[in-house]
């Protein structure tokens, strides 16, 4: 039988830049099922990681593993974030620090219009993200700030959720699954979006199963598979290699 091919390795080594988050041994459990089993990597400020694997593999629950939000819970490792120790948070306190996730069912408000939900979310004074601001980012947030935000289409609700975490000037956005259910068009949208606040230093880390389009998107791509990473370097070599796109994400 033929050994699997080892893709793992860790495109950091090539760069001198200090890590701006960094996950240290992490290992998390649901209850009893151990689900990330040792995970170690490094984001880059300004970088957009790809976070990757087929389903099960474990890539969500390591995106809440380090948003500190309880469930899976972390029993061992060290997670830091621009010098701040996560592993030592509650998820108040890691959203406090510069995190900021943005879940999978996009958790909009009901009763709130637009603009309250942005208005909640937002510190005080603004220091980067005014609701101006905003409001020329996702124009169509701008257009509808009256509307309440439950009753916006699935896109315009995602950019809702993309802009309310903003709002906090966070440090990293954490992104699950943001291109579920929607239309090619919107996820173009959203991802010119994701360009534009990459241009401005932000941070991002993103898991979806449309794998093309996040290694399109992304800088770097992380590749799980039950939960241990398998692959840590560039997007574009995810793209050119075919026997591991196959191997683990199935495309």
């Amino acid at each position: 039988m033929n050994e699997k091919p080892d893709f793992s390795k860790d495109a950091n080594m090539a760069s001198t830049a200090p890590a701006f988050l960094s996950v240290w041994d992490m290992h998390s459990y649901y209850g009893e099922s151990y689900i990330v089993q040792g995970v170690n990597f490094n984001v880059h400020e300004g970088e957009i990681l790809a976070l990757l694997g087929r389903n099960g593999a474990g890539k969500t629950s390591t995106l809440r593993s380090i948003a500190r939000v309880g469930e899976p819970e972390v029993k061992h490792g060290e997670i830091w974030l621009d010098h701040q120790p996560l592993h030592k948070m509650t998820s108040y306190e890691a959203a406090a620090a510069g995190l900021g996730l943005v879940p999978e069912d996009r958790r909009i408000i009901p009763g709130l219009t637009v603009e309250e939900n942005l208005q909640l979310a937002q510190i005080a004074p603004p220091v980067g993200w005014s609701l101006e601001r905003l409001y020329e980012l996702f124009p169509r947030l701008g257009e509808r700030r009256k509307q309440e935000g439950i009753t916006l289409s699935g896109g315009e609700q995602q950019m809702l959720s993309i802009a309310r975490a903003l709002a906090r000037d966070i440090k990293v956005l954490l992104l699950d699954e943001p291109y579920e259910g929607l239309a090619p068009v919107i996820v173009d949208e959203i991802e010119k979006t994701l360009i534009h606040v990459k241009q401005q230093g932000m941070t991002t880390i993103i898991v979806e199963q449309n794998a093309i389009r996040a290694l399109e998107l992304a800088d770097r791509a992380i590749i799980l598979d039950t939960g241990s990473i398998v692959f840590d370097g560039t997007a574009n070599e995810v793209l050119e290699n075919s026997q591991l796109r196959e191997e683990y994400l199935a495309i």
